[in-house]
């Protein structure tokens, strides 16, 4: 049977989006992917269309690490809209109750911030993706159903007080992945006895990547019209700095020949333990490895390497 024929070109890396409002991250994903003309690309975590930010896309062989970018742990820029509860917990939800907004000192407000700090457990919202029966819980919140959440346990490293106005605060949050910023914003309201909603969210960091060396996409568009792909190519980051500070990895010709067939081989002043990134006599990068008990390493997520 005559092999398929792969549409695009066979890109590898990864492109820091800056995310616009109002715009899915798939559509997002598939306007990146268009305009690189890329076979394969791939996002590293949902942000919602009424948030904006950071969202890394990874192309071609760079798919394979997306996991870890997932897994990772992300920052935010949020404002809590006081005194409104909604459906949905964000903006986008029909206001259910409101409370007229007390007098808050700062020392109110941080004394509540920091009860949510640390290891906590955090009951998702129903418009989320999460899955309950195999149905999607966004699904049957838009039906007027309501079921029962078991709680997650997440953690949240920091959450700080950046802003505050009558009716708003401004705060960010340096947290672990499936933590819910709208659930999140909705508890601090309640504990301050008035009711709350996220107004706004901006995604800032995805576990080694900051929003400030984020491209948006109109930035994208222009650099495309002037310097053509080439120019678009050169924007891409590594497929190793995915893996933020996983300890490197440098193998002999036999190591790298052996890693590649799927065998594990043992590496002298490796690490004890955990993920490490495999690299070839030349610097090339080949993929993820894992330190086994018997202090081999072994091959997790190979890379087709030319």
């Amino acid at each position: 049977m005559a092999r398929k024929h792969e549409k695009g070109r066979p890109v590898n890396g990864i492109l820091l989006l800056d995310k616009a409002i109002g715009i899915s991250s798939n559509k997002a994903l598939q306007e990146i992917k268009q305009l690189f003309n890329a076979r394969k690309a791939g996002h590293t975590g949902s942000l919602d269309p009424l948030a904006s930010g950071l969202l890394p896309i990874c192309l071609g062989e760079a798919t394979k690490l997306s996991s870890f970018l997932l897994d990772s742990d992300k920052r935010y820029a949020g404002t809590c809209k006081l005194g409104l509860v909604t459906t949905t917990a964000d903006a986008e939800g029909e206001v259910i109750d409101s409370k007229p907004v007390p007098a808050l000192s700062r020392t109110d407000v941080e004394t509540v911030l920091q009860r949510y700090t640390g290891d906590i457990e955090q009951i998702p919202p129903m418009h989320s993706a999460i899955k309950q029966n195999g149905q999607p819980l966004y699904k049957l919140a838009r039906q007027g159903v309501e079921v029962e959440r078991q709680a997650r346990q997440i953690r949240i490293d920091e959450l700080r007080l950046d802003g505050q106005r009558a009716e708003e605060l401004d705060i960010y949050v340096k947290c672990s992945k499936g933590t819910y910023i709208r659930t999140l914003a909705e508890d601090i309201g309640r504990d301050l006895g008035c009711g709350a909603h996220l107004g706004g969210l901006r995604r800032t960091g995805v576990g080694p990547f900051a929003i400030e060396n984020a491209y948006t996409l109109e930035r994208l568009r222009e650099i495309l019209q002037q310097g053509g792909f080439e120019a678009l190519d050169a924007l891409l980051l590594p497929m190793e700095t995915a893996l933020g500070d996983f300890p490197e990895i440098h193998l002999t010709d036999n190591g790298a020949f052996y890693i590649q067939q799927g065998q594990p081989v043992q590496v002298s002043q490796a690490p004890t333990e955990g993920w490490v990134r495999l690299f070839s006599p030349d610097e090339q990068f080949l993929g993820v490895g894992q330190i086994l008990e018997d202090g081999r390493v072994a091959p997790k997520r190979l890379l087709k390497v030319r």
